[in-house]
């Protein structure tokens, strides 16, 4: 192995350590308004695209297998990372997942070579019998096929945690020098928040650890589980609430449009998990100005179906701007009356104009029509008005 190089004798040896880590990348354009200082752990350049390539080598390694086959339940990046690192070291793998992950994951799945069994739609189900857990179970438990199988058990197995707070953990600390102050992460097996907030308060205590969930178990961001209001034995007994200062709730919603804003405005392609988490750290009560760390599980490319629903949503409600800033009143009231008279009923618009003279006279035939409108001040000779027909 040669890292400067970047020569490998296997793939596997591009899982990232302290010595090889995931970029930490600045945010400056989504950040400007909200004026906090936010880096992003970019987990999509693990080999296998995602956080969950450092567990699934982490517990391989350790498994017994003994000429069975592995099987794991997995929402699809753990499923992924074990049937690569598998095929590497000549493992067979089956791997369980809820029928409601993105169609993209079932089939890099099946594209590795992998047996895929689907369980039900609920990608957040109750465990010991629901979903891909459940499933899992019964065939380890299973009198006719507990001797043929062997499961790593990611929910339970403190490898899962280890592999954070031997990597991950020291990665960050070392990357911001020991300044962060809040780190931002999601509850799905919670081996990353347990890991990465253990070794980070053995650090500083005065580090906050920050944990999102979705705001209802019906969601659709795969890989993340609403904790509250589960009964303790639901719960992943790898988390440690010990090491987690708060819990935030995001929906679908802001979790895919802070997605979709991520990209249009720093190029960073994400999963909608990344939306979520950042989400959350943008719009967190923070007492001082401290360093934040997000971590951003993986990249956009595996929910391009997911996203497609959203984006056309968007189109259905984008609202079109048109800026008359170089007009001057009476031409920019002239320009606007014909932008008004071919709106559809409920189309909204936005003009934009450059003056006070030509702002009153629109706003005062928008009146006069009695037609809904918002007026917001941008900048110096820059009025914007909202208007809904």
């Amino acid at each position: 192995m040669n890292n400067k190089l970047r020569v490998y004798s296997d793939i596997t040896e591009l899982i990232p350590g302290p010595d090889n880590p995931t970029p930490l990348v600045r945010l400056s354009k989504i950040t400007s308004k909200r004026k906090r200082l936010i880096y992003l752990k970019l987990e999509r350049y693990n080999p296998f695209g995602s956080v969950k390539d450092r567990i699934a080598y982490e517990m391989l390694k350790a498994l017994n297998v003994k000429g069975k086959k592995v099987i794991e339940p997995s929402s699809g990046n753990t499923g992924i990372a074990l049937v690569c690192i598998a095929n590497a070291l000549g493992i067979p793998v089956e791997i369980a997942v809820p029928k409601g992950i993105p169609e993209e994951k079932k089939v890099m799945l099946k594209l590795l070579g992998a047996e895929v069994r689907e369980a039900d739609d609920n990608l957040c189900p109750l465990f010991p019998n629901e979903g891909a857990r459940g499933l899992v179970k019964a065939i380890i438990e299973s009198p006719a096929t507990k001797d043929s199988y062997v499961s790593p058990n990611q929910y339970e197995n403190k490898l899962n945690v280890l592999a954070h707070y031997r990597t991950t953990g020291p990665e960050i600390w070392k990357q911001t020098q020991g300044r962060i102050k809040y780190f931002f992460a999601g509850f799905g097996t919670c081996g990353t928040i347990t890991g990465v907030g253990r070794f980070l308060k053995e650090k500083n205590s005065k580090v906050k650890i920050i944990g999102v969930e979705p705001t209802s178990p019906q969601h659709k961001l795969p890989g993340m589980k609403r904790i509250s209001g589960l009964a303790k034995e639901l719960i992943p007994k790898i988390l440690d609430m010990s090491v987690i200062d708060d819990v935030i709730e995001v929906s679908d919603e802001n979790a895919y449009k802070m997605a979709i804003e991520l990209a249009r405005k720093e190029g960073i392609l994400s999963g909608p998990t990344t939306g979520a988490i950042l989400y959350a750290a943008l719009n967190y009560n923070i007492s001082d100005e401290g360093l934040i760390v997000v971590i951003s599980p993986d990249d956009a490319f595996k929910y391009t179906s997911f996203y497609k629903e959203f984006l056309e949503i968007e189109l259905k409600t984008q609202i079109i701007e048109y800026d008359l800033t170089e007009y001057v009143c009476p031409l920019s009231k002239i320009k606007a009356s014909e932008l008004i008279n071919n709106m559809k009923n409920g189309e909204t618009i936005k003009i934009i104009l450059g003056d006070k003279d030509s702002l009153q006279s629109v706003a005062k035939e928008l009146k006069e029509r009695n037609l809904k409108f918002e007026f917001r001040e941008e900048a110096k000779n820059r009025y914007t008005l909202t208007i809904t027909k």
